[in-house]
């Protein structure tokens, strides 16, 4: 099937960018070198695929599910060697190498690919991409990017800070794509820390405690989440320690205090985590 005959399918969430002031845009935040091997996960026709290649990178490697989709891209670029393509699924398929990557995420699945390029709080990637430009929803941009006391400040905001530099590349309204989706987007930068300024295992473990607690119950004030972790006056102790008042809400504390929080309970006692909240 030609890329003329085929049609976005809404399954796989195709929408085609096609604005080239964006696919400029995506290609000079990678800030691509020779030595520099990018992963495109979900090139579609290849219109960034095409401004990949004509960057310096020195190795292009894309995955792509849609099988008709496949069988263009490797009539297109297949005499490219610097190209190469890998079909299916990029949460199950064994990943090329790269030190980059460049991710119009289909929004259905931006959550598990996510943890599979960046990895979990308390389970990062073994070895951390350098850079990732990523086309997503712009709700999400929001969450992962925005500050302490702002009303899309959630526990993504500080898990994705805590492992991750995060800034805003540029808006991508409807208008830019084909068909246009129904939500706006933004295409951000991902820088993940190196694994020496990860958090240590356990350190992580008590932040994801403290989060899924909180946040599952983010319009309460922390001294009623985290009653019966300590007796409140040794936790209201531990918390003017991090820098936090147990009068405030989640979204107000920064990730460097549920840090120093976490560190003070790890010393302080055992903390059992509770089974997984929701919401």
């Amino acid at each position: 099937m030609s890329f003329a005959a085929h049609r976005a399918r809404k399954r796989f969430g195709q929408h085609w960018l096609v604005d080239q002031g964006v696919l400029g845009r995506i290609v000079a935040a990678a800030e691509l070198e020779p030595a520099d091997r990018v992963l495109e996960v979900g090139p579609g026709r290849g219109a960034l695929t095409e401004r990949l290649l004509a960057s310096p990178a020195g190795v292009v490697a894309a995955v792509e599910l849609d099988r008709d989709l496949v069988h263009g891209l490797q009539e297109r670029f297949g005499g490219e060697p610097r190209f190469s393509l890998t079909p299916g699924d990029v949460l199950a398929v064994e990943l090329p190498a790269a030190n980059k990557v460049v991710a119009n995420i289909p929004y259905n699945i931006t959550g598990p690919l996510l943890e599979r390029l960046v990895g979990r709080l308390d389970r990062p990637v073994a070895r951390p991409y350098e850079r990732l430009v990523l086309l997503v929803q712009r709700e999400v941009g929001e969450r992962i990017r925005c500050q302490p006391g702002a009303s899309a400040y959630s526990a993504l905001s500080v898990r994705m800070q805590l492992m991750a530099h995060c800034r805003s590349v540029c808006a991508v309204p409807p208008r830019c794509f084909q068909p246009p989706p129904q939500v706006h987007s933004e295409v951000i930068l991902l820088e993940p820390l190196p694994a020496a300024q990860q958090l240590e295992p356990l350190l992580a473990r008590t932040v994801e405690m403290l989060l899924k607690r909180c946040f599952a119950a983010r319009r309460k004030m922390l001294r009623n989440t985290l009653a019966g972790l300590l007796p409140e006056a040794q936790l209201a102790e531990l918390a003017a320690a991090a820098g936090i008042n147990l009068q405030q809400r989640p979204q107000e504390i920064a990730p460097s205090a549920w840090v120093a929080l976490a560190g003070g309970l790890n010393q302080t006692t055992t903390v059992t985590a509770p089974p997984p909240a929701h919401g």
